[in-house]
């Protein structure tokens, strides 16, 4: 009895160790935002591309994706969103470079992009106040458990998170800074 016991605790510690977790990846991004990514507005001259991500060990019963870029030091009181794109099919594991663009064709067909915390859809890469401490952007990528959000073109990301929160399996996120 005392060997199995052993043995099951092994294997639950052996799988434990091994499982893989939701994990949100960019192979455009480091710590720190570089031109390319950072708006042009605001006083900012950047390109505001959006960064390449991706994400691996999809949950289990995923129907859909969502992501969003966040920025908790914004001076606002209540932060900013840059970024907020739903309805993202289930088998798309990768937004491409620059698929923040909401004119452009490069983010599935089926998704769909929400206004930013500047009032329009898509991605508004990060600007922060000149001379202020380097800002963290927290980019996330939810597995959801329903195809369809219901939100719409005009929804704002605080109801789209409310939602995004009533529908999650998993997250991931990663964080990146940026200061001018």
């Amino acid at each position: 009895m005392k060997k199995l016991f052993v043995f099951l605790l092994g294997m639950m510690i052996t799988h434990a160790t091994f499982s893989q977790t939701f994990t949100l990846k960019s192979n455009s991004l480091g710590g720190q935002f570089t031109n390319e990514f950072t708006a042009n507005t605001f006083g900012c001259t950047g390109s505001n591309s959006s960064p390449q991500l991706s994400w691996v060990n999809t949950p289990a019963g995923t129907q859909s994706f969502a992501v969003t870029m966040y920025d908790a030091d914004a001076p606002t009181g209540s932060g900013f969103w840059h970024w907020v794109i739903v309805n993202i099919p289930a088998g798309v594991t990768e937004l491409k470079e620059g698929a923040g663009d909401a004119k452009a064709t490069i983010a599935p067909k089926e998704s769909l992009q929400t206004i930013n915390d500047a009032g329009f859809p898509g991605y508004l890469g990060p600007c922060p106040p000149q001379g202020d401490a380097a800002h963290k952007y927290t980019i996330t990528v939810y597995a959801l458990k329903t195809a369809v959000l219901g939100t719409s073109l005009s929804s704002t990301a605080a109801l789209t998170g409310f939602m995004l929160n009533q529908q999650v399996l998993a997250k991931a996120s990663i964080i990146a800074y940026c200061k001018r």
